[in-house]
């Protein structure tokens, strides 16, 4: 990897299309270098860094644009490196060409993520902070960005980096009881060992349990909205999205596949799925529209059950109810029963786990999307708890977590140091992986890969 930061390279950090201006960025030992041979106006490796110059570029004696560049002199870049970003007018013919040029001056294109790859390699962010910037160009609604900018301004690193500090001081104590083994001296206590262990688990459990809800955040809360047909899901989806998306009919069993769309409340980004009715069947297509709306509630984090009071008797819906909570517990989500129809049909008793609404007249939708809200429960977001949504995150934790059990169990059994280091270098092993102090090029290829280029 780090033969490539030899080189000085070029991308276009804007999106491909006609607009107002395109951003060119440079990133590289030659970078001021480059951008002189073709800019004309003052002598760029003459000024200071975070500095704005206009002028032109020009291709021999042809002007190609006029333009603003911005100078960031090495370390105080992105990169650490000196890096140069081009201001130019919006054309593909004008960007194409400035490319040319710089590529003609010794510059090359750059590979996906390969400016974020150099902040990395440069020490510039961690590993974590890293992919956070692409969570971060990915984030489509508050609560998804408020999470990615938590995570690339090191609220995870350093958690992380507390834990590995404490470990690497016991590592480096029992690496010291090795070098006087003769001696049968101990230099690590067992038992502040112990509740090092025992403390370190139990931030690592937080963080793997807040992987639900970051997740969540990150990718849109998956809301299954099921029922018996012709109870008015579909009418509710196109209520809620403000547009026909789904088809209505008197007709039972019309959605015989499930139907999804999104849509941001306060913030928070709803992955809506309408599934077909839940009911017996002879339809060999609406049976697999059944079975299908059974496998979205088992990966869903919100069940929506909606049901008409008029066709509903109690002890139906109780039966039904029952069956849902069981399943919804088993897969850690969060049952919502609503009585739709409450214009024509309200409840003949007020029971408190119902909600009512109206999904033709749209009352009471206000009070569905608190109810939803208060589901994905924000308020660890709001906090100072940290929270990870990264699956490799998730991965190198549990992994961190069963060296953790190991060490535990070596403690507690007749296990010689050099077993116990050997566990306890496993566990910084995967938090080192998390922020990038242990890495692959097989690795990095794989994160990186997945940047838009130019970022």
């Amino acid at each position: 990897m780090n033969q490539f930061q030899e080189d000085t390279i070029v991308a276009l950090a804007t999106p491909n299309g006609i607009g107002a201006i395109g951003v060119i960025r440079l990133s590289g030992p030659e970078a001021i270098q480059i951008i002189n041979a073709v800019f004309k106006g003052k002598d760029l490796s003459k000024q200071a860094t975070h500095t704005l110059h206009f002028g032109t570029i020009k291709d021999g004696a042809n002007i190609v644009d006029e333009v603003l560049v911005s100078l960031f002199i090495a370390p105080q870049s992105y990169t650490k490196e000196n890096v140069v970003e081009i201001s130019c007018h919006g054309s593909s013919y004008i960007i194409d060409n400035i490319i040319k040029l710089l590529i003609k001056q010794g510059a090359r294109l750059a590979k996906p993520g390969e400016f974020t790859l150099r902040a990395f390699l440069n020490g510039g962010l961690d590993l974590s902070q890293a992919e956070a910037v692409a969570d971060l160009i990915a984030s489509n609604s508050k609560a998804s960005h408020q999470l990615a900018m938590q995570q690339m301004r090191g609220g995870f690193s350093n958690e992380l980096k507390i834990l590995r500090e404490q470990l690497i001081h016991f590592a480096s104590m029992i690496e010291l009881e090795l070098d006087f083994s003769e001696e049968d001296v101990e230099f690590a206590n067992r038992d502040d060992l112990r509740r090092l262990i025992s403390n370190l688990q139990s931030i690592i459990s937080n963080l793997i349990r807040s992987f639900d809800l970051g997740n969540v955040i990150k990718n849109g809360v998956p809301v299954v909205i099921a029922g018996k047909p012709n109870v008015g899901k579909s009418t509710l989806l196109n209520a809620l999205l403000n547009e026909e998306r789904a088809i209505v009919s008197e007709i039972a069993g019309t959605t015989r596949d499930t139907v999804e769309d999104e849509i941001t409340i306060k913030g928070v980004r709803f992955r809506f799925i309408d599934t077909a009715g839940i009911r017996e069947t002879q339809d060999i297509i609406e049976a697999k529209g059944v079975e299908r709306t059974f496998e979205k509630i088992k990966s869903s984090a919100i069940v929506l059950y909606l049901f008409d009071p008029s066709e509903t008797q109690e002890e139906e819906l109780s039966k039904i109810i029952q069956d849902l909570k069981a399943v919804t517990e088993e897969n850690n989500s969060t049952l919502l029963v609503v009585s739709n129809k409450s214009d024509i049909h309200p409840l003949a008793t007020e029971n408190t786990g119902v909600l009512e609404i109206s999904a033709k007249e749209k009352l009471n939708l206000e009070k569905l999307e608190q109810a939803l809200l208060a589901a994905v429960n924000l308020n660890q977001l709001n906090s100072d708890e940290v929270i990870i949504s990264n699956i490799r995150h998730l991965e190198a934790l549990k992994k961190t977590d069963e060296a953790l059990n190991r060490v535990l169990y070596g403690i507690d059994n007749p296990i010689t140091s050099d077993f116990l280091a050997l566990d306890i270098k496993q566990a910084l092993h995967y938090l080192g992986e998390i922020v990038g102090t242990v890495t692959t090029d097989d690795l990095l290829d794989n994160i990186f890969s997945k940047f838009c280029i130019g970022k």
